[in-house]
């Protein structure tokens, strides 16, 4: 099987690659812009985004290596929550979020060669009402500083969700059924 890489530094995409099996890849993070032209929708961002993250990669890769980016986005009414600058924006879009439903887009590409293959998953997150003590308190962890849209599901920030509608995976950072059913397409097998 060939060499696969991970072109990502996320310690959640490199947990989540694992946890299906794949323990055998190297990890080359390529500098990227996360730009892309106006009026796509949600998923056309991430589908690009992560599109543009394969091809900077590819000059990091071989050609026989299987390249994998992904790009997380987390949208609100269409307007997109990146990671917060400070705990004041921090606050800001946890208290946006609160009590409301809002959307987790990842797009995932995979490529070989000159062969590529982009997809994305869409997510709907639930939050609880939530006080802004909480909310403060919740900051004060340090978790949500890294992360799109302020929160990590897979930690304290679980404790504000109320539901999801999709691939919790994917709220993540790594829808991996359907990363894995691309993976397939270039070969690898997982049972």
């Amino acid at each position: 099987m060939a060499k696969i890489v991970l072109a990502s530094g996320s310690p959640r995409r490199q947990e989540l690659l694992r946890r299906i099996g794949i323990t055998d890849f190297d990890i080359r993070v390529p500098e990227t812009e996360e730009s892309y032209p106006e009026g796509l929708s949600p998923a056309g961002i991430v589908e690009y985004i992560s599109r543009e993250k394969a091809d900077a990669a590819m000059a990091l890769c071989a050609p026989d290596e299987i390249v994998i980016t992904a790009d997380t986005m987390v949208f609100l009414d269409d307007a997109r929550l990146g990671k917060p600058a400070d705990e004041a924006d921090a606050l800001r879009m946890l208290t946006a979020l609160q009590g409301r439903h809002h959307t987790v887009c990842t797009g995932v590409t995979v490529r070989q060669g000159g062969r590529s293959i982009t997809e994305s998953e869409s997510t709907e997150v639930y939050f609880r009402p939530a006080s802004e003590a909480e909310l403060r308190g919740y900051i004060a962890t340090g978790e949500p500083m890294d992360k799109a849209g302020a929160y990590g599901v897979q930690g304290k920030g679980s404790l504000l969700v109320e539901r999801l509608n999709g691939d919790f995976f994917n709220v993540m950072g790594l829808p991996v059924l359907r990363l894995s059913r691309m993976l397939e397409q270039f070969g690898v097998t997982f049972f």
